[in-house]
């Protein structure tokens, strides 16, 4: 027998407030959760990874690459100095990176290319590489030569192989901007796969992964060697005479506001000469 009239009434109406009243609070609790925006984590070897969030785990910080989780990389705790906010876009998906260069192909067709200044600028920012870096690249596989071509097949200014221009997504290597698109996003790739270390990628770059996990480092060929040092010793070089310039325009304008103050003084006009009387 159920009951009915005025108590039952009231019963499920208070029980109705409780359960409207508790899904304000989750609602209110999950819109009060506060929004994280992409982070970079800096390392010591001045380079910087993009990363969703990240899980602390002792010596070992997980640094998730995506907001699902699916994708993430392992970094020595030591090894990040430490964590800033990324002001850049996220990193296109390979899908997208395909699309965006084969609409960058199409529209050059109908306008005048871009310097490659600025080509290189715009795939450095697209993944987040030092524009130095890439030039030096460029300058160690071609030599500034976008028409180059090697004796194994490689093409273009970062000299693409056409297996590996085809998995960039790449149709034409011989145009600069979706060469070195490709080849920066696959720099970058190389990078974050060997924990940003700097001479595996580019050992990487210049013999293939394979050889580098096979000998765990660098490989023991002359030229592989002769690139990679070549490499480190340009772009070294230019943060070296980038520093050097920085800290004299810092000297000179310390030297131009303390200027000596009688220097600074008008100086008083003579006074003018009498007329003869």
């Amino acid at each position: 027998m159920t009951r009915s009239g005025p108590f039952a009434t009231v019963r499920a109406a208070r029980i109705a407030g409780k359960a409207a009243a508790f899904f304000c609070a989750v609602v209110v609790a999950l819109l009060a959760r506060p929004a994280t925006a992409a982070e970079l984590a800096i390392l010591r070897n001045g380079f910087s990874i993009r990363h969703e969030h990240r899980l602390v785990m002792g010596t070992t910080t997980r640094l998730y690459l995506t907001a699902d989780d699916s994708s993430f990389t392992d970094v020595p705790t030591a090894e990040i100095t430490g964590y800033e906010k990324d002001l850049l876009l996220p990193l296109p998906a390979p899908a997208d990176a395909h699309a965006a260069m084969a609409a960058k192909s199409e529209s050059a067709k109908s306008g005048s290319a871009p310097a490659l200044n600025q080509v290189v600028n715009s795939a450095s920012a697209a993944y987040h590489l030092d524009p130095d870096l890439v030039n030096s690249v460029i300058h160690a596989e071609s030599g500034f030569n976008a028409r180059a071509v090697s004796p194994k097949g490689a093409r273009g200014l970062m000299q693409l192989m056409p297996a590996t221009a085809s998995q960039l997504g790449v149709r034409d290597a011989f145009d600069p901007e979706t060469n070195v698109e490709g080849g920066s996003r696959y720099l970058r790739e190389l990078l974050e796969r060997y924990n940003f270390d700097l001479v595996k990628a580019l050992a990487a770059y210049n013999a293939g992964p394979l050889r580098v996990e096979q000998y765990q480092g660098v490989p023991p060929f002359r030229e592989t060697r002769a690139y990679v040092a070549r490499i480190v010793h340009e772009y070294n070089t230019k943060k070296i005479t980038q520093e050097k310039e920085a800290k004299q325009k810092q000297v000179a304008s310390q030297s131009t506001n303390k200027a000596p103050v009688h220097a600074r003084r008008a100086s008083k006009p003579a006074a003018a000469a009498e007329p003869p009387r």
